[in-house]
């Protein structure tokens, strides 16, 4: 005689969603505690604006002056996205300023030397992009050299072919359709009394995204048992985030309306978000960094992927170069100089760990943007260039001991 095994009991529909408003911490110190990396660069950003807001009077989150924000430091905050994922793997790339150099020089001999249309200088400049990332990678993947030698010569090499390409001279200027990539706006798209709707628009389409996105990831954790903040912290999270971004776009829609270039750093941060955090070649990227060892003997294409990390910086590099000599309205020989330690700085501020490993898109943006807003504030304050080195290399070391304080912290706690 066989028995059958009692029915089992599942969980009421909308179970999960329920769980999702009544579970999780109230106490706020363990949630900031908990990823300390992450949670201190946000906190340390919102104290940096608000500080240098007051010791500039309010001029610092004037309209105009975020704006110009935005368009100065743009194309440090696109090498910053691709330096954060090299720097996961484990790797640096110390090229970028002179493929920012060289891939600008090469948009510039084509539309100003040779008369193309602007676009051909663009898509030239991302083909060569490619190559040189391409180049990096072979060296690095293949033959097996240490990126820090690899992208040394990069540099030196590729800085000697931006003197050649321009014949140690500068170019400009560039037509005003090649212009537009960094210093174009939308405004008017959808009107407005004298404010942009359409930067209103997108601004608020972000804030429902981050919102969505949030709320599955909150209900994703619940599943698999992971710890959450309670329901009215996690409400008031996204009413500070919102709060926050829209109060921004209202300054840019007062301004000039929405930046061209925010819209392609927007993209990027966006794809690469999804890239890293929810594709095969992200928690591969993640692995790696992790430990080799393990990715290797789990499977994982060390080689392949790491070709493709370098030819991603690459491109990236590429799309830097056309946003800098689109703002410059040119090409020189001396582009891109020292643009290679911004970079590394945004991505190790950031929370990006020494080891690698450890990282994110977004928090190498934020890194990128407390370095911006505290050289524009120093620069509203008028302190001479010397002390802005001094301060942004304390900055960038006090963050490098942050990482290890929080590696020995953690290990302590075991």
């Amino acid at each position: 005689m066989t028995r059958t095994a009692p029915p089992q009991e599942t969980a009421p529909e909308g179970a999960t969603t329920s769980a999702a408003l009544h579970t999780g911490t109230s106490n706020v110190r363990e949630l900031l505690t908990r990823n300390l990396r992450q949670s201190g660069i946000y906190v340390a950003f919102v104290a940096i604006i608000a500080l240098f807001a007051i010791l500039t009077g309010g001029v610092s989150l004037s309209p105009i002056n975020i704006t110009n924000i935005i368009l100065q430091y743009s194309y440090i905050l696109v090498l910053a996205i691709g330096m954060v994922i090299v720097i996961i793997a484990g790797h640096i790339d110390l090229s970028v300023g002179s493929v920012v150099a060289l891939t600008g020089a090469i948009a510039a001999v084509l539309v100003i030397q040779q008369g193309l249309p602007w676009w051909v200088g663009i898509l030239a400049a991302l083909a060569a992009g490619v190559v040189i990332g391409a180049w990096h990678g072979f060296w690095v993947a293949y033959v097996g050299i240490p990126a820090f030698i690899v992208t040394l010569a990069g540099m030196l090499l590729f800085r000697g072919l931006t003197q050649q390409v321009l014949g140690n001279i500068s170019l400009s200027p560039f037509p005003s359709e090649y212009q537009l990539v960094a210093t174009g706006f939308i405004n008017g798209l959808l009107g407005g009394p004298g404010y942009d709707v359409f930067t209103l628009v997108v601004a608020a389409i972000g804030v429902v995204g981050y919102a969505v996105a949030s709320y599955r990831t909150r209900l994703a954790r619940i599943t698999y048992q992971q710890p959450v903040e309670s329901f009215p912290l996690f409400v008031a999270r996204i009413l500070v985030v919102g709060l926050v971004v829209m109060y921004f776009a209202w300054q840019i829609a007062n301004a000039r309306g929405l930046p061209v270039v925010l819209i392609i750093l927007g993209a990027l941060v966006l794809i690469y978000g999804v890239l890293t955090r929810r594709s095969v070649f992200g928690r591969q990227v993640y692995a790696i960094g992790g430990n080799l060892a393990a990715a290797t003997l789990s499977g994982v294409k060390v080689r392949a992927v790491n070709f493709w990390i370098f030819v991603n910086m690459g491109v990236l590099a590429a799309i830097a170069g056309i946003i800098f000599s689109s703002r410059s309205n040119g090409a020189q020989p001396g582009a891109g100089n020292m643009f290679e330690l911004d970079a590394i700085a945004a991505a190790f501020i950031g929370g990006a760990a020494v080891t690698g490993g450890v990282g994110t898109v977004v928090g190498a943006v934020v890194g990128g943007l407390i370095m911006a807003v505290m050289s524009n504030g120093m620069q509203l304050m008028g302190i001479e260039q010397p002390i802005q080195s001094v301060v942004k290399g304390i900055v960038l070391l006090l963050a490098v001991a942050f990482d290890i304080y929080n590696k020995r912290r953690a290990g302590s706690s075991r």
